[in-house]
């Protein structure tokens, strides 16, 4: 862009950036983007009047005012990508910034948002789209392909936002986003808005990739797909095996294309000059992998649960807000006719769909244990109707100990004081939601950073155990009962998890409340947006 008798040029496809008052900062060619900030100068400089310009002239009083945090208030631009499994702890991170006095908007999917609408909007919280190409919903197929276009329409659409916002008036101190989301952050590195990472899976996590990608990648990989048992030793975390370690860093699982995502992630944040990375924990809980890595500042902001079951802050806070489920309202009906720590709790997520013979094989483990159950079974996707070959074999058996239901409300049901034992996929959000929670798990781990959890939540915070899969990848009845019977059995293990499941939703509860570690690092970090990111 630049000035010439009154008028501003955009050059599309190319354009100068020096979008900061009183500093003229180096021109950038920028592809695909366009962009309209008006410069401080008045003259091109050397490098615009080179571009080969296809340029149009706009009015001078049509120019959006210079992107500066010095004209905002704590206004934060929150970036998620559309999944059930990212939109609750993003929302709930956004309500903690709310509470703070921090104006948060929340960008997501034109289908996601279509969703999120349904639900009661707090105060200082408003939406935004970006689109994915998809907006009548991505119902499965070439993931690679989706993340494609989600990147290319994303940033597009993404850029416009901001700079439509601006020539408005409304411009954000920062961005935020979410893991997945890493060219949401090159959108703001373009448009010099200072940029943090929210990161919601376990900081072993965080710190396992950034290992992977700088100088330990020949030792997990050799582990990941040669050598189930060789160890794996990362500086100051926990011994790892393969089964420790998330799937997609065998190169021969069908998550090995995300590798080049989570690259591109950690490669810009290397391009920050103060890296922030604001992580779904407390203090106490991943206390090590918080300090393994010198270069980078993780800030563990608390758990992103519902305020009602953790500060108790907002009692009216019962659910994440942004459910894009139906769930069955008579499951908790049915939790308030059972004793006490009497039900066994079996669900997979939002996403994992397990085989049929997997299937079978939960339904022969529960029927021999003899407890009441509640077990999400999620109904197929794509509006498909069950086939009579989807009904499990036993299904009149289990019908008659428990209850099966499509979905349900998660916290509602790990809340009530009848659920004993939680059996689990071990995604970040029910992991943490069995801590907050108090209840002791089952750890039946299937992807990315599943087995990771499994791994901590055993051998670490010790409130469950994991299963073991047979030769042919199948955890049978006989195993699934072995491992219901530790957990809610009264042997001396059985006790011991109580114990600290007991002592995990204590501490929890602690950092996150007035004076907690949770509270005062996401304080301080509010303090510092005040002050002027950097």
């Amino acid at each position: 862009m630049y000035s010439t008798k009154g008028y501003y040029f955009v050059v599309y496809g190319q354009a100068c950036l020096s979008v900061w008052p009183n500093r003229h900062r180096k021109c950038h060619a920028v592809s695909s983007l366009v962009h309209l900030f008006k410069p401080v100068h008045t003259q091109a400089c050397e490098q615009c009047r080179s571009i080969p310009s296809t340029a149009q002239p706009i009015p001078r009083n049509h120019c959006a005012p210079p992107l500066s945090i010095n004209m905002v208030h704590q206004h934060i631009l929150l970036v998620t990508f559309p999944n059930q499994s990212h939109i609750n702890p993003s929302l709930q991170f956004a309500k903690r910034l709310i509470q703070l006095g921090v104006r948060v908007t929340f960008a997501t999917s034109v289908f996601t948002h279509h969703r999120l609408t349904q639900f009661p909007t707090p105060d200082g919280l408003s939406f935004a789209t970006f689109s994915d190409s998809y907006e009548n919903g991505f119902n499965g197929g070439d993931v690679d392909h989706y993340m494609s276009k989600l990147r290319h329409h994303g940033s597009q659409t993404l850029s416009d936002f901001i700079v439509s916002s601006a020539k408005e008036g409304r411009t954000f101190t920062c961005l935020i986003c979410a893991i997945l989301a890493s060219w949401a952050a090159e959108v703001a590195r373009v448009l010099h808005l200072p940029t943090m990472l929210l990161w919601i899976q376990p900081d072993t996590v965080f710190d396992i990739y950034y290992y992977y990608f700088n100088g330990y990648g020949d030792l997990i990989r050799s582990s990941a797909t040669n050598d189930s048992s060789q160890i794996v030793e990362l500086p100051r975390l926990s011994l790892l095996v393969a089964r420790d370690l998330p799937t997609v860093l065998d190169a021969s699982n069908k998550h090995g294309f995300l590798i080049p995502w989570l690259q591109e992630q950690f490669a810009g944040l290397e391009k920050e000059s103060n890296p922030k990375i604001l992580a779904n924990t407390f203090d106490a809980l991943e206390p090590e992998a918080l300090r393994a890595i010198g270069r980078f500042n993780l800030i563990a902001i608390r758990l992103v649960i519902p305020s009602a079951f953790l500060d108790g802050k907002d009692p009216l806070d019962t659910s994440y807000g942004g459910d894009l489920l139906q769930g069955s309202k008579d499951s908790i009906e049915w939790l308030n006719s059972k004793p006490e720590s009497s039900i066994i709790y079996i669900s997979f997520g939002s996403i994992s769909v397990l085989s049929k013979q997997q299937l079978e094989e939960i339904a022969r483990g529960l029927l021999s244990i003899g407890h009441p159950f509640l077990w999400v079974i999620r109904a197929k996707g794509n509006r498909e109707e069950e086939k009579e070959e989807d009904i499990l074999s036993c299904r009149k058996e289990l019908e008659h100990k428990g209850t099966i239901v499509p979905w349900c409300s998660q916290v509602e049901v790990l809340s009530h004081p009848s659920v004993g034992c939680f059996v689990s996929h071990c995604g970040r959000n029910s992991t943490l939601e069995s801590l907050v929670f108090g209840v002791p798990m089952v750890a039946f781990p299937q992807w990315l950073d599943q087995q990771t959890n499994a791994k901590l939540m055993e051998d670490v915070w010790r409130v469950g155990v994991r299963v073991t899969a047979n030769k042919d990848g199948i955890v049978d009845g006989h195993e699934i009962k072995r491992c219901l019977e530790l957990v809610i059995g009264s042997a001396e293990r059985g006790d011991e998890m109580r114990r600290n499941a007991k002592k995990w939703k204590e501490l929890a509860r602690e950092a996150a409340k007035e004076g907690g570690s949770s509270y005062n690092n996401l304080k301080a970090f509010v303090d510092e947006i005040r002050d002027g990111c950097s």
